[in-house]
């Protein structure tokens, strides 16, 4: 996989004429690939399970939004308490809609496909209700920091964004999670074999209903920091999202019949899908085919992953 991104980065230079290797096309490449990666990497824990959220998209225009309200509600307290208050708000709706996701799908066992596709059209209706449509400006100026600001701007010569360095911790903390804890072992247990895992004494609905609380959560933090990158709420951002975010964890080795998968694979596949993307864009193909090309990414991976479990049962 290392070897794949290795040359997909090299031909991108090429076919981009050495626009793609640019400075400011580099961190703008990183920034946006740490906030669907973030999400990825819940979604990796969702996917281990052998479920699927098809919401976060929608859930980041929704809790952007709706921290966005909360700002700007607070115009006269201090701007600190404003952002904090606003990215708690965000977190806090972000995960409530992947605890109500996660609830019904553990307690009915309805199809997750089926309850998170509900929640997708849900929370995108709730986002344009909230706002009326409209994006919600007038936020405090110090919020752009969290979406466009740098570490160590002095130091570093601005080459570490914000969203960049929440990506790493947030790696580092779920690789730890999933490959040394005893939650990241019932994670993996309840999708290798959900019954073998209850009769182990597994608790497989509390297990489920976690990994929908964390994705949500994240996608709660992503909306905010994606306001924070636009200095506005907008209804209308996330569209897709679920997409690459699920090319992005498919690419990396988790298996979509569940059992399988690393925070590694994930990360890597996030750049992998976000140097395509941007690629693409690069190379002025149209949205379109854009898809095409997406769709036939995650196609592939799914045939490779179905091509291994052929082999492993053998």
């Amino acid at each position: 996989m290392p070897v794949i991104l290795a040359a997909l980065v090299v031909a991108s230079t090429i076919l981009t004429g050495g626009r793609f290797a640019q400075l400011d096309n580099l961190v703008n490449v990183a920034r946006q690939i740490s906030f669907e990666g973030l999400i990825a990497f819940g979604m990796t824990l969702v996917i281990v399970t052998g479920g699927i959220d098809l919401s976060v998209g929608s859930l980041v225009a929704l809790c952007g939004v709706v921290g966005a309200l909360v700002m700007r509600s607070m115009g006269e307290s201090p701007p600190a308490l404003a952002i904090a208050t606003g990215l708690a708000c965000g977190i806090a709706v972000g995960g409530a809609i992947g605890l109500s996701s996660g609830a019904i799908i553990a307690r009915f066992a309805i199809p997750p496909f089926i309850v998170t596709l509900a929640a997708m059209l849900m929370a995108r209706g709730f986002a344009f209700i909230a706002c009326h449509g409209e994006p919600v400006y007038e936020l405090p100026s110090r919020l752009m920091w969290l979406g466009r600001g740098f570490v160590g701007e002095s130091v570093l010569g601005r080459m570490l964004p914000v969203p960049v360095l929440v990506l790493i911790v947030a790696y580092a903390c779920f690789a730890v999670v999933l490959t040394r804890t005893v939650f990241g072992r019932q994670v993996i247990a309840v999708g290798s074999n959900e019954e073998a895992a209850r009769l182990a004494g597994i608790a497989v609905r509390r297990t489920k209903l976690i990994v929908y609380v964390i994705t949500g959560s994240l996608a709660g933090l992503t909306g905010v920091m994606h306001s924070a990158k636009l200095m506005a709420g907008d209804p209308k951002v996330g569209d897709m999202w679920e997409l690459n975010v699920i090319a992005a964890v498919v690419v990396g080795g988790t298996s979509l019949f569940g059992g399988r998968g690393t925070m590694t694979g994930t990360l890597i596949g996030a750049l992998l899908i976000g140097v395509l993307n941007n690629s693409l864009n690069l190379l002025q193909v149209e949205h379109f085919w854009q898809k095409v090309v997406l769709g036939g990414v995650i196609l592939a991976a799914s045939l490779i992953d179905a091509g291994l479990r052929r082999l492993d049962a053998r």
